[in-house]
């Protein structure tokens, strides 16, 4: 993932206290987007859904 395109919400402006998401292979990574390099968690694409689709509701 790290040659993946790394994306924060529009909304965050220019607050640094967001997460990023890159999505490459059939897969969805996470990262803090204040401390890059704490680590990285990653997630099936289908997983990710899930866990958006439960935030939603």
């Amino acid at each position: 993932m790290s040659e993946s395109t790394w994306r924060k919400s529009s909304r965050s402006a220019t607050n640094a206290q967001c997460v990023e998401l890159a999505v490459a292979g059939g897969r969805t990574a996470v990262r803090d987007s204040k401390n890059r390099g704490a680590g990285t968690l990653v997630f099936t694409s289908r997983a990710f859904r899930a866990f958006l689709d439960g935030a939603r509701r």
